[in-house]
This record gives structure tokens, C-alpha cells and sequence, in this order.
């Protein structure tokens, strides 16, 4: 029995995600990254926060932009990013990538601007009907110095409308 109504709330929870994915809706996420669970050379641990919308263009496909910092005891970045996801069809497992600036300040340095191509790969559980918890693995990796490439782990909740 408790199988069955697992079965039957899984197939709920997908017909409902379904409908989030459409051509003309929109997204709005918020992340926590890092919190000791990233690593680079530059850096063994951070805290960053990540704000960004976008839209979907066709079902599926959305497009969107971010604005985020990370601070660590080396280093402060702050990030501008425009990206496009993919979610295959209604289960909610996704793939990003996109193209990000960022401002980075060292401590007792001059401030640099670094470029980076994003990759994600997570998932958008729905816990109703407009609103996810997302976890992912993201890949941040740097154009100009392999220092302030970066793989980790984040947490975020979105919400579609």
C-alpha cells in the first residue's frame, strides 16, 4: 500500500511540474553555494548567494540571468552570468550553461575581471505547485586563471509563474 501511494504521489508531482516548463512562464531562483562544500585552489571553502530570473522561450528552455557574490577569507567575487537551461521533459532533472563576469577582489590587491563558462546539472523537486528546492553541481570554469575555477555543490528554491 504505502508503495502505491508513493507511486501515486511521484506521477502527481510530475504531471505537476509538467505544466511549470512551458513556453511563456517565468522563473525566479534564489542559491546558497558553497558553505565548505565548493573547492578551487585559490580558496578551500566559501559562502556565495546567487539572485537571477529568467523566461521560457519554449517548453523546456528557459533563459536566464544571475547576480551573485562569493565571499571566502582570500578573495571576494562578485558575478553577473546569463545562462540557458534544459530540463528533460517533466521530471525535473536540468542542464545549464552559460557565459558569467566577474569582479574579484583579493585582499590587499587590486580588484580584477575574470570570464568563466558555467555548467550545472541538478534537480527541481516541486514542493507545490509554483515552488522548488534545487540542488545542484555546478562547474565554474575560468577563462583567465585556472585559480579561480571552482566545483561545488548548491542549494536553491525557485519559483515559476
Amino acid at each position: 500500500m504505502k508503495k502505491l501511494l508513493l507511486l501515486v504521489v511521484c506521477l502527481l508531482t510530475t504531471i505537476g511540474a509538467s505544466a511549470q516548463f512551458e513556453e511563456g512562464k517565468f522563473i525566479v531562483n534564489t542559491s546558497i553555494t558553497g558553505l565548505d562544500l565548493s573547492y578551487s585552489s585559490g580558496s578551500k571553502g566559501h559562502f556565495g548567494f546567487e539572485v537571477g530570473g529568467g523566461y521560457f522561450l519554449q517548453d523546456n528552455w528557459a533563459v536566464l540571468a544571475d547576480l551573485g557574490g562569493d565571499w571566502s577569507s582570500p578573495v571576494d567575487k562578485y558575478k553577473l552570468a546569463a545562462k540557458t537551461r534544459y530540463y528533460f521533459d517533466n521530471i525535473g532533472i536540468y542542464l545549464s550553461g552559460g557565459l558569467q563576469l566577474s569582479s574579484i577582489q583579493y585582499k590587499h590587491m587590486d580588484k580584477t575581471n575574470d570570464f568563466a563558462f558555467l555548467l550545472e546539472a541538478g534537480y527541481a523537486y516541486f514542493l507545490s505547485k509554483t515552488v522548488t528546492i534545487e540542488p545542484a553541481v555546478y562547474w565554474d570554469l575560468s577563462v583567465k586563471d585556472s585559480d579561480n575555477s571552482k566545483i561545488g555543490l548548491k542549494i536553491g528554491f525557485s519559483f515559476y509563474f
